[in-house]
């Protein structure tokens, strides 16, 4: 298997496990990480949904690292693409930003988040929103109809991210924009993080250097590329100390490396 294929096979598995252990309530059956099989190296980087409009309790599985609708400029009418949907949670956020005018279509390659965010859906009874399985390296959506492209917390777990940016572009009409929430560092992290599976799937050891990032956005073709929000994010020792030795924990809190949490907006 190609070292490509390989990632992406770690990162279905893993989101699979998760979607189902949501569903079995283990622990408190919040999937917030505290039950008795912690999906803490998953969470701690979450924002707060509860006081958006359109927040459904069940689609919201604390896998992101920001609010990308926030920042976003979702208006009425407008056909939004939000990739990497997992069990829906952005997505009804930008229905009600969209209306019954518009639309929002979710893609996610993990059979088991499109299952339940197409529960969450039933539950709800919209019926103009979508849920599609898909790869970001290729959008199963037509060259230039979307309005507006927005993704948490999972660009950087694609493999070729110059291909990701590029898929975004084609679909993009022109003149639209996009608002995604990603991981990105500053300073190299240990190399037994960023070898790690499990925290690869936790949105941090796939994750390029800050202006690598940026600039394989303006490679894309982007103009007028914005960072929104920057936020760091400390890892609690707990967490490290599961791929890392004291020691190795020491030199890293000492070495001036930062994982950091950006919504970054750009246009077509």
């Amino acid at each position: 298997m190609n070292p490509d294929k390989e990632i992406k096979e770690v990162v279905k598995d893993k989101y699979a496990e998760i979607a189902i252990r949501s569903d079995i309530k283990s622990g408190c059956g919040c999937g917030c990480g505290c039950g008795p099989e912690s999906d803490t190296e998953f969470t701690i980087m979450s924002d707060e949904y509860s006081s958006l409009d359109g927040y459904v309790p069940d689609a919201d599985l604390k896998l992101g690292c920001g609010i990308p609708t926030e920042h976003a400029g979702i208006k009425q009418g407008d056909t939004v693409l939000d990739l990497g949907s997992g069990a829906g949670n952005d997505v009804f956020v930008a229905r009600v930003l969209v209306g019954e005018t518009g639309k929002v279509i979710g893609i996610d390659f993990t059979p088991e988040m499109i299952a339940k965010a197409e529960r969450n859906k039933q539950k709800l009874g919209y019926k103009n929103v979508e849920f599609r399985p898909g790869e970001i390296e290729n959008i199963p959506v037509e060259d230039n109809s979307i309005d507006v492209v927005i993704s948490n917390c999972v660009l950087n777990l694609v493999p070729d991210k110059d291909k990701a940016f590029g898929e975004i572009f084609r679909v993009l009409k022109s003149g639209a924009h996009f608002c995604v929430s990603d991981i990105v560092l500053k300073g190299e992290l240990p190399e037994s993080i960023q070898k790690s599976a499990a925290m690869y799937a936790g949105c941090v050891a796939g994750a390029l250097q800050m202006e690598d990032y940026l600039g394989v956005i303006k490679k894309s073709g982007f103009k007028n590329i914005e960072v929104k929000t920057e936020k760091k994010i400390t890892v609690p020792d707990e967490v490290l100390l599961q791929f890392l030795s004291r020691e190795e924990l020491s030199t890293y809190r000492n070495s001036g490396v930062g994982i950091y949490s950006i919504t970054v907006n750009a246009e077509k």
